[in-house]
């Protein structure tokens, strides 16, 4: 009863009760009716007699537990119990043998009891004939009665009923004490925070601690059965110390529970990786490595967001790609109608209508829980603030358990295999295995190495049968991420919610801050003015709290030329300028690095600027645009051509999530062939330059005419009364005086 046998031990006939015993437990005593009646109350299976003694007390016996020579034996015994049953061995008389039916086992000529006695005979004879080769294959004691109690085993459990019990005979294990069980945990606790012991270490601290605990009479077993023993119970000692202490720590905190997902949207798995291909960037068209985050929908196995990023995604970048998993993708100008939305129950022009947009065959929802590794840009405040918003769960993964995160690395790993191997510049998986110069094999920019990812995505992925993820429903039917997700919307429905624009400005980092009468506010120590604030100069927010009468700004790290403020009666969104930034012509773009370093560099030259205006001739010969044009690209090092090339793309990627159209857009880019010819690569160092230096011509005209804000009229130029009179005409009477009086 409850999973565990009892033992009768007092029986009381005449008062009708009955008392059992069990190891571990107390008595209980109970009425015979209410044993008799209790619905766990069954007869043991270790007393059964209808059962093969393989199977009393234990789970049933299978063919697959037998060991593959055993298997053959068992083969072997059905092809006779097949012959002398219809007298082929197949046991099909439309496949019959060479010779068959043999004389003996013709069944239109004899009985099933003269056959087995015929095949009992064979078998003797055999024996007889052969001791050594018969005792192999266990065929050297076949009776009649034997092959009756194999027909019978056959008829009742199938193959297995053929094979003998003894091959399968309980597996009692090692005889451990009590007393060295206690010993072996108690070693096991202190060896798990301590370094790392061999097993003959750990038996000389079993040894030790029966001695003292329990006398030098208790014995203890062999070396070989403790290391035996120890592997059984605890697992392999291959792993470090340190995992195997975080493994069990896991294991003391578990639950017990499993997550069954059974809707999309329910578990979205978050991971980012190193892109195993090498791209060009798009200023100097140099060689580099970007990094790639995937959003993968663990119930349909959709690729529902994903990222290029030349540097490791931050916290923002997390914030954009969990937006991305609830806003559907637009479609692409080369992107046929075999890519656009397609899904039962919502039609497209309704999603498009919605979106504002074509939309593509990308699933898009709101994630209710996210799993993550353990990165330190998912622990730190703004991500716990982007789950608030979004009203999703981002936990991560336990320690030492792949199968918590094992559907995005296996994405990673299929992508590769399937796309990322066939380009060039495919790295390898290792260093082996790389290339001679995967470097100079690259011949696609990160826009385009994007756009040709987000068209397999949607193209192929999506499309792609599954093979062992396949639904528990329907394990042999043809599924896909796009059909498993429309069978999902015919089961449950679909959700048609898009978030507002607004999203991107709540799942930026905030900053509280006062506003200044006159000069706005600062940020990461710029400063930022605009005329929304002008309702609020001189004014206190009224907020409580830590951010006492202060108001909350938010900020793209990506991008420092813009913050944004939400008014707070209207709540309307509004952009703040940088006042560093020229009122006409463009900036090359920056990033937060940059900003540290001109204050380190206004700091070294002992300026004090009076306004952030003074600040941008000194960013503009930081980013170089005081080196001459055919000179910049030759003057600066690979690493920092790589932060150039950086700063442009995260400010590209900012004004792309924004929800209105960047201020200044950015000029188009040149294409410059390559080496030989054979390579293409947009080259926008140009460009950037040629933008700094108009900005800081720009800048010297506003300053110019600052500084003299009313032009006075010019003199007249040298001769010009003469130049308007001609030579040669007689001068008037008046003017002859005005002549005379001259001279």
């Amino acid at each position: 009863m409850n999973g565990c046998e009892w033992t009768v031990d007092v029986v009381q006939p005449q008062l009708g009760r009955v008392t059992l015993v069990r190891e571990g437990a107390e008595p209980w005593t109970t009425s015979l009716r209410e044993l008799m009646h209790h619905p766990r109350c069954r007869p043991s299976t270790r007393t059964r007699a209808d059962l093969p003694a393989a199977s009393r007390g234990r789970q049933p016996k299978a063919l697959a537990d037998l060991p593959p020579q055993r298997r053959a034996l068992v083969a072997l015994r059905m092809e006779h119990l097949l012959e002398v049953e219809t007298g082929y061995r197949s046991g099909d008389a439309l496949r019959p043998a060479a010779g068959e039916p043999r004389p003996g086992y013709d069944p239109d000529t004899t009985t099933l009891t003269q056959r087995r006695q015929h095949k009992a005979l064979e078998l003797r004879q055999a024996a007889a004939a052969d001791p050594d080769g018969a005792r192999a294959l266990a065929l050297d004691r076949v009776s009649y009665r034997t092959l009756i109690r194999w027909d019978r085993g056959r008829i009742r459990f199938g193959a297995v009923g053929v094979a003998d019990d003894r091959w399968l005979r309980e597996a009692t294990g090692r005889r451990i004490s009590p007393a060295v069980r206690e010993a072996l945990f108690a070693v096991r606790a202190e060896t798990l925070h301590r370094s790392k012991l061999t097993a003959k270490d750990r038996e000389r601290l079993v040894h030790q601690y029966v001695r003292e605990t329990h006398g030098a009479q208790e014995p203890v077993p062999s070396y070989e059965t403790l290391r035996v023993v120890w592997r059984e119970w605890f697992g392999s000692t291959g792993a470090r110390q340190r995992y195997s202490r975080s493994a069990a720590r896991v294991q003391e905190n578990a639950t017990g529970r499993h997550v069954v997902v059974h809707r999309p949207g329910q578990v979205v798995a978050l991971d980012t990786t190193i892109l195993p291909v090498k791209v060009r960037e798009d200023v100097f068209g140099e060689a580099v490595s970007v990094h790639l985050t995937l959003a993968l929908d663990v119930y349909t196995h959709s690729i529902v967001a994903f990222r290029l990023t030349l540097v490791s995604d931050t916290a923002v970048d997390v914030a954009m790609v969990l937006r991305d998993v609830m806003m559907p993708l637009p479609m692409r100008p080369d992107w046929g109608e075999d890519m656009e939305w397609a899904y039962p129950g919502v039609p497209a022009t309704l999603v498009a209508e919605f979106a504002g947009h074509g939309v593509a065959g990308l699933p898009f929802f709101a994630p209710e829980t996210v799993t993550t590794d353990h990165g330190s840009v998912y622990k730190n405040h703004h991500v716990t603030e982007v789950q608030r918003v979004i009203g999703a769960n981002i936990r991560p993964s336990r320690v030492l358990r792949p199968t918590d995160k094992q559907a995005v690395e296996r994405a990673f790993g299929a992508i590769q295999s399937l796309l990322f191997r066939i380009l060039p510049g495919y790295q390898g998986v290792d260093v082996a295995d790389r290339g001679v110069d995967p470097e100079g094999d690259a011949v696609l920019t990160v826009a385009e190495m994007e756009h040709m990812i987000a068209t397999w995505i949607v193209k192929v992925w999506q499309n792609r049968r599954f093979g062992a993820y396949a639904p528990s429903w329907d394990p042999a039917g043809d599924h896909s991420p796009n059909s498993l997700f429309a069978a999902s919307m015919v089961q449950g429905g679909f959700a048609l919610q898009i978030p507002p624009a607004e999203l991107y400005y709540q799942l930026l980092p905030t900053h509280r801050v006062m506003i200044h009468g006159k000069r706005g506010v600062k940020i990461k120590n710029l400063w930022y003015d605009g005329a929304a604030l002008d309702d609020y100069r001189f004014a206190a927010s009224g907020r409580g709290g830590v951010a006492r009468n202060r108001y909350v700004f938010h900020r793209d790290p990506r991008d420092p030329c813009f913050v944004f403020f939400q008014d707070p009666r209207t709540h309307d969104w509004h952009t703040l300028r940088w006042t560093g930034l020229p009122e006409e012509g463009r900036v090359p773009a920056f990033g937060d690095a940059r900003v540290r370093e001109v204050l380190r560099e206004v700091r070294r030259r002992g300026m004090a600027p009076k306004s952030d205006a003074e600040l941008l001739p000194v960013l503009l010969e930081l980013i170089g645009a005081s080196v001459p044009v055919e000179q910049w690209p030759a003057r600066l090092s690979p690493g920092q051509k790589v932060e150039h090339a950086r700063e442009v793309a995260q400010v590209a990627a900012a004004a792309a999530d924004r929800p209105v159209p960047a201020p200044q857009a950015a000029p188009p880019a040149e294409e410059a062939a390559g080496a030989g010819g054979a390579t293409v690569t947009p080259l926008a160092w140009r460009e950037r330059a040629e933008t700094g230096q108009c900005a800081v011509d720009a800048e010297r005209r506003r300053r110019r005419e600052q500084a003299v804000p009313a032009r006075p009229v010019p003199p007249p130029r040298l001769g010009e009364r003469l130049r308007a009179v001609s030579l040669l005409a007689l001068p008037d009477e008046d003017d002859t005086t005005v002549a005379e009086e001259t001279r």
